[in-house]
């Protein structure tokens, strides 16, 4: 599998758990709540494909830094909550921090 791909995948299934959190009610639905955590484990396994292909420092910040932006674009469209200019400027700085880490890595 392609690395990039899995970790899409990863990123995917991470923000769709991620998603489901407030649905869940503290995992007292029994539907999101099992949904969550299986997508939360399809993440951690594309994760763990993902890290044995690239640099973990370069995996982890694309997870992280793609799903943080992600998760507050979607927050705003299906929960209505707010992004302040400081919010959409600290996501832009996310997302430029993401890609020249991913273009400046250095391979194994």
């Amino acid at each position: 599998m392609h690395p990039y791909l899995a970790l899409f995948l990863a990123i995917f299934f991470e923000v769709l758990g991620t998603l489901l959190l407030p649905v869940s009610n503290n995992f007292t639905k029994l539907l999101p709540s099992a949904v969550l955590i299986i997508s939360y484990l399809i993440s951690f396994y594309f994760l763990s494909v993902v890290s044995q292909q690239l640099p973990l420092a370069i995996v982890y910040s694309t997870w992280a830094g793609v799903g943080i932006s992600t998760i507050a674009i979607l927050s705003f469209l299906f929960y209505k909550q707010t992004l302040n200019w400081q919010t959409i400027l600290g996501l832009i700085l996310i997302v430029v921090g993401v890609v020249v880490v991913n273009v400046f890595k250095v391979n194994n």
